[in-house]
């Protein structure tokens, strides 16, 4: 009975040890990360502290060099060095992956998202894992998610319904969905480049531009656009990408690690992003702006043909049914 003790003792045992060897014989790994954002940037930090928890998970054997600011391109430059296995991870939004899958495509529609809490069981969950796997055959994939907060629009009046759109002109990132989106609305869409948006606030060029809190008092927008409607028609969010090449030369236990430091980064960035938000909207407030909230269901409403339109989409269709069947089970 005793040596059928001990045996048990050292099978039970031997996932530990093989672990503790493995874990000890893991190979020297170097991954390279650029990405266009400014070392300022939550996502940026959030991936400083990332690179930290690697090497220390790992007992060093495991590193992260982080390209940030655009020194190898911006997200179409990156996701190309990945697919040529010349870079191993990038950062990519929601909407640069669509000329890639029409998966991607359905975070463009307005209102796609009951809430928060529904934004972030998607993107963290059997959803989002699927959409994840989705895109593997273009030579990358997302590895974490990390949200964006909610874009509503901000302009020199006060906008409570789509009503008050009437004939205004409302800067957007141009794609065929944005254009019809607004449209709908019964304002006019106009493409200028980000930086040029303060400008033409300014001098009257646009009327109103869309975007969440943050970027609206980071951008000084709040000085020349004093009313933010707080409509939140849209969620977008970044991705972390590694390369295909990349990921398959990595071992089991390289790959078990990486796991446990992406998890962490997503649970990090967010509790960063909401505490950014609540910082921004007192800043842009002592600066003027106000604060509108408005009553969705009337944006809802004018959107719908827009929604039809995606949700009798072949490609998109089934995406959005899935995005729905994730609101019903966290409503439940």
């Amino acid at each position: 009975m005793k040596l059928k003790k001990i045996a048990t003792q050292m099978i039970l045992a031997l996932p530990l040890a093989t672990l503790a060897f493995s874990s000890a014989a893991m190979e020297k790994v170097t991954l390279k990360l650029a990405h266009n954002l400014d070392t300022s940037h939550i996502v940026h930090q959030t991936w400083a502290q990332m690179a930290k928890d690697l090497e220390t998970e790992s007992g060093g054997k495991m590193k992260l060099r982080i390209y940030p600011g655009g020194q190898m391109g911006g997200p179409r430059e990156t996701l190309e060095l990945l697919q040529n296995g010349a870079l191993d991870m990038t950062k990519a939004m929601a909407n640069e992956l669509e000329a890639f899958t029409p998966a991607y495509s359905i975070f463009s529609l307005p209102y796609l998202f009951k809430s928060d809490a529904h934004f972030k069981a998607v993107i963290h969950g059997a959803v989002g894992k699927e959409m994840m796997e989705e895109i593997k055959q273009k030579g990358f994939f997302p590895v974490a998610a990390y949200v964006g907060g909610t874009r509503s629009f901000y302009a020199k009046k006060a906008i409570h319904s789509p009503a008050d759109m009437k004939g205004m002109k409302i800067r957007v990132i141009t794609t065929p969905t944005t254009i019809k989106f607004i449209e709908l609305l019964g304002a006019s869409p106009v493409s200028i480049p980000f930086g040029e948006v303060y400008t033409a606030l300014q001098q009257g060029v646009i009327d109103g531009a869309e975007n969440n809190e943050p970027s609206y008092v980071q951008t000084r927008h709040v000085e020349v656009a004093k009313f933010y409607s707080d409509n939140q028609h849209s969620a977008v969010p970044d991705y972390l990408i590694v390369s295909n090449k990349a990921w398959a030369r990595l071992s089991d236990e390289h790959k078990a690690v990486l796991e446990k430091v992406f998890r962490k980064s997503e649970q990090n960035q967010m509790k960063a992003w909401d505490e950014l938000v609540l910082e921004s909207k007192k800043e842009a407030e002592k600066a003027g702006a106000t604060f509108i909230e408005v009553d969705k269901e009337p944006f809802r409403a004018a959107l719908r043909p827009l929604y039809d339109e995606f949700k009798n989409d072949p490609a998109r269709g089934p995406w959005i049914t899935k995005v729905e069947e994730v609101a019903k089970e966290i409503s439940q």
